[in-house]
């Protein structure tokens, strides 16, 4: 049986390149890609709140954390809203003073939190309209609408949207999903996505061959056709998996992974779609460079 400990990709390893895009795995669906001295993060649920805080109570974003782990932020990118995450957004957010791309749900749990308006881009496109675009010093991005995985008995967990935060702090109930986003990032002649939930709305989609796929691993089994539309739409050269991590286990030791996740069904699969393709994962905070 396939551990994710079996593909984690050395430390430090090189996609080719220049070497000079770093890619730091965070946990959950979380990263910082770093160029030139600047800062992009995704997705950074660094809390991890144990089963019983999500259940019991309102959810509060470990500040000291967030401050050591993502001292620096140029912006924040959220794929979605659901805690896992966009909880800790807000306070990094006003700790660096980072831009935040996200839905009209992201806008309004900043916003709620503190965040003033000068820091916040909503990036949904108007009906019909082409992806949102952004500069954000040496990269460049484009929002391409997509979708979460209905892996709760064939539903998407917390739909809906992120209207009224009067209630702060919140519960994991009130994160709803909002619209969702794969990101797609150009920086020094390399071009990454980010698939934040293993779903794609990958029709209209014009994205030429990516140097790294960072793709999600929850809920993938719920997806049809998962692995082959993956790299059927983005034609990879390497593929990230990420959110295969038990988020409600802290920074204690190693990532466990969770239950299903069925890594050698899954990376069988997109070797049988691009038999040249490279696969891997990282432990936590590991680092590759492309």
């Amino acid at each position: 049986m396939t551990r994710p400990e079996d593909l984690f990709f050395s430390a430090g390893a090189s996609l080719g390149g220049g070497g000079d895009v770093c890619v730091t795995w965070l946990g959950t669906a979380g990263f910082t890609i770093a160029h030139a001295g600047h800062v992009l993060v995704f997705d950074p649920y660094l809390t991890r709140a144990s089963l019983s805080r999500c259940l019991l109570a309102p959810l509060h974003a470990d500040a000291a954390l967030a401050r050591r782990l993502v001292p620096r932020a140029d912006a924040i990118v959220l794929s979605h809203t659901h805690f896992d995450h966009a909880l800790d957004t807000p306070v990094i957010a006003r700790q660096t003073g980072a831009r935040v791309f996200g839905s009209r749900s992201a806008v309004h749990l900043c916003r709620s939190h503190g965040v003033p308006d000068t820091q916040l881009e909503c990036v949904e496109p108007r009906a019909g309209g082409s992806p949102h675009e952004a500069e954000v010093g040496p990269f460049h991005l484009r929002f391409w609408p997509s979708a979460h995985s209905a892996f709760v008995f064939g539903r998407v967990p917390f739909p809906g949207e992120i209207a009224d935060c009067t209630d702060v702090p919140m519960r994991t109930e009130a994160y709803r999903c909002g619209a969702v986003f794969g990101v797609e990032i150009e920086v020094g002649g390399r071009r990454l996505f980010h698939v934040g939930s293993a779903e794609l709305v990958e029709r209209g989609w014009r994205i030429g061959p990516v140097d790294l796929a960072l793709a999600c691993v929850a809920g993938w089994t719920s997806t049809e056709c998962y692995p082959e539309r993956l790299v059927a739409a983005l034609s990879p050269g390497a593929v990230l998996l990420h959110h295969w991590d038990n988020f409600l286990h802290g920074f204690d030791g190693a990532a466990r992974a969770l239950p299903g996740m069925r890594f050698e069904i899954l990376t069988d699969r997109l070797m049988a779609a691009a038999p040249r393709l490279r696969i891997g994962a990282l432990p936590l905070f590991g680092m590759l460079r492309l």
